[in-house]
């Protein structure tokens, strides 16, 4: 059989995005240098499409990239080394040096990445960043998404996420930021920080803020990936797995959560045969680790438990709302957001009756941050609408549709907002 260059051209794209977050990872660790560990292993990839089209794709293509990307990085400290001295006072003393740097490069690429991996992760999320560099670094060197691919997820120009990545490498090469996994209260407080991001892309995913679909499942397939990676590099972080957890069975609705014709489909109206039962195994077994490793209290974990509820329930009006309302109240002890109380209103209103929903809703009205946000409403008009409160429920459903961007999101509100004008 007759393999084109186009196909070859596909497989090499395809073996590098599986194989970059690697390549990076082990030459971050030796040039220090973030920017400069992706251009190499950019490089890499260009001698790949050059050649293998005529060579074929090698038995191990991971490691044949790993071996052009250190021979690129040779090369440049052997330039640089040269620029630095004239050829003339070049003696046997800086040879002999020379020497010796390149065989400790060639020995430290050599070694097992495995750690590396996980301190790019730790990099790509570091607290000097904001949170939306931090989202756009980790989907470029961790994840592997072009920056067209990260701007049309997040429907912004591209430029903007060129800048952000740019930016975002700067800074962490100008503050001269260690190549090591940090401890203690650090490894704390920078495990937060890459957590919150994988957690982000994956909502993003899973419900889209704008835009004109209303979930973008590449993202989600994405941050799961993430976080299956994580794990198995730190498989003793109880919320870690209980991250896992929640993203593994909120996966297991994405076929059930679009109509036919792309329209959005809530959690009580979902087929439940549409979810995907592997998956919430995976979350469930997940979940297990997680308790069993002392983390039952964490944030991600008390969600994953929510989550857990829902997916053991074979029929909608079989779930657990008391327990989910405990757990939120749990949740809102542990977190104390905005968002969680909303949550916990929702629950409450399902377990306990919409009046009492709306007791714990109300008040988030006068959260500055809630302002402009779209589910406040939204919930308080569900809430109206079943205490009989129409003319309450449309204004509200109405108000919520007006502030998202998401256009399948604005549609069903305003279909809630008609069906409760057509009740009066």
């Amino acid at each position: 059989m007759v393999v084109t260059a186009t196909a070859v051209h596909r497989t090499i794209e395809a073996v590098f995005r599986i194989e970059q977050a690697r390549l990076i990872a082990g030459l971050t660790r030796i040039v220090r240098d973030v920017g400069q560990a992706e251009e190499l292993a950019q490089d890499a990839l260009v001698v790949a499409l050059e050649r293998w089209p005529d060579s074929g794709v090698p038995d191990n293509p991971g490691a044949w990239l790993m071996q052009a990307a250190k021979r690129r990085a040779i090369d440049r400290l052997r330039r640089g080394r040269m620029l630095e001295r004239k050829h003339e006072q070049l003696g046997r003393e800086l040879e002999a040096a020379q020497g010796r740097a390149v065989a400790e490069l060639e020995a430290a690429l050599d070694d097992d990445v495995g750690d590396d991996l996980l301190r790019l992760v730790f990099i790509a999320c570091h607290p000097l960043l904001s949170t939306d560099a931090r989202v756009a670094l980790t989907l470029r060197l961790v994840g592997g998404l072009t920056t067209e691919e990260i701007a049309r997820a997040y429907l912004v120009p591209e430029t903007t996420i060129a800048q952000r990545i740019v930016r975002a490498k700067r800074t962490l090469s100008e503050a001269a930021v260690p190549f090591e996994l940090p401890r203690g209260a650090d490894r704390a407080e920078r495990l937060a920080s890459v957590l919150e991001v994988i957690y982000l892309v994956f909502n993003e995913g899973y419900a889209a803020t704008a835009g004109e679909d209303w979930m973008r499942p590449a993202l989600c397939e994405e941050a799961l990936r993430l976080g299956r990676i994580l794990a198995r590099l730190m498989p003793n972080e109880p919320e870690v797995h209980g991250l896992v957890a929640l993203l593994e069975i909120q996966s297991s609705r994405v076929a059930a959560r679009v109509g036919p014709r792309g329209e959005p489909v809530l959690l009580l109206d979902q087929d439940r045969r549409r979810w995907d039962t592997l998956l919430i195994r995976r979350g469930l077994a997940a979940l297990e680790t997680a308790e069993r490793l002392g983390g039952a209290r964490g944030s991600y974990t008390l969600q994953a438990k929510v989550a857990s509820c829902h997916a053991r329930a074979r029929r909608a009006e079989d779930t657990d709302w008391s327990r989910i309302a405990r757990l939120y109240d749990e949740l809102a002890s542990i977190v104390g957001s905005p968002v969680v109380e909303l949550n916990r209103g929702v629950a409450h209103g399902m377990a306990f009756g919409p009046a009492a929903g709306l007791a714990i809703v109300e008040p988030l009205a006068a959260v500055p941050s809630f302002k402009a946000y779209h589910l406040l409403p939204s919930v308080r008009g569900d809430l109206l609408a079943k205490l009989g409160r129409r003319d309450e429920a449309r204004s509200d459903f109405e108000r919520a549709a007006s502030l998202t961007r998401n256009a399948r999101e604005r549609m069903l509100l305003l279909e809630r907002a008609a069906a409760c004008a057509r009740q009066d």
